[in-house]
This record gives structure tokens, C-alpha cells and sequence, in this order.
């Protein structure tokens, strides 16, 4: 499976930006799909999944209320929504593929498959 995200950039706090990535190579409703994001000089950490079927989503508590995961699996593609932005969420942002996690969801060891990421920056 090949992940491609698109979409970051630059926003100021409290403002909005929506974080997408294409899949390929695979069949992507296969797959729970999840985002995490790395910011820097510090441990990668989960932001959000979403299950293979889309019925099940879980968020880290510092995004929980203000980022929306979803799929669209006729265009191969999970977005993330994010609203009320702070300058903490600056990091870069990587989606990511995998097809059983169960509860292990938050552990980036138990993902198949990376995209390269994208910047998103907050400014104050």
C-alpha cells in the first residue's frame, strides 16, 4: 500500500485545516487507518483511527473534540479534520495502514504501512 498526504500548511491558533491521504496498491477498505504526527525533537504519537469499516474512530485526548477522522473508501482516501487549532499541534503528519490492530491502536509498531507526511504549522 502506497500513503500520500496532502494538504498541510501554514494557520494561525483557532483556525481550520483538513489533512488528506490517498491510498494505493491495495484494496484500502482493507485496512484501518489511522494518523499520527511528530513534531520536532519529540517521539512520534497517535493523533486518530479509524476501523475498516469506518463504524469505529479513536482520538488522542489532546485532539479529542476538535480533529474528525473519516474515510471515503470509493476514492481510497482518510481525511483529518482539524478545527480549533493551537500552536502544540504543529508537527508533521503521517497517515498510516494496517490490517489488524485491535487494541493496540495508539502503537505505531502494529502499522504496515507509512506515508512520507506532512507539515502542519500553528502559528501564535
Amino acid at each position: 500500500v502506497q500513503l500520500v498526504e496532502s494538504g498541510g500548511g501554514l494557520v494561525q491558533a483557532g483556525g481550520s485545516l483538513r489533512l488528506s491521504c490517498a491510498a494505493s496498491g491495495s484494496t484500502f477498505s482493507n485496512y484501518a487507518m489511522a494518523w499520527f504526527r511528530q513534531a520536532l525533537g519529540k517521539e512520534r504519537e497517535f493523533v486518530a483511527v479509524i476501523s475498516w469499516s469506518g463504524g469505529n474512530t479513536r482520538y488522542a485526548d489532546s485532539v479529542k473534540g476538535r480533529f474528525t477522522i473519516s474515510r471515503d473508501d470509493a476514492k481510497n482516501t482518510v481525511y483529518l479534520q482539524m478545527n480549533s487549532l493551537k500552536p502544540e499541534d504543529t508537527a508533521i503528519y503521517h497517515c498510516a495502514a494496517a490490517e489488524i490492530i485491535g487494541d493496540y491502536y495508539s502503537d505505531s509498531n502494529v502499522y504496515d504501512y507509512w506515508g512520507q507526511g506532512t507539515q502542519v504549522t500553528v502559528s501564535s
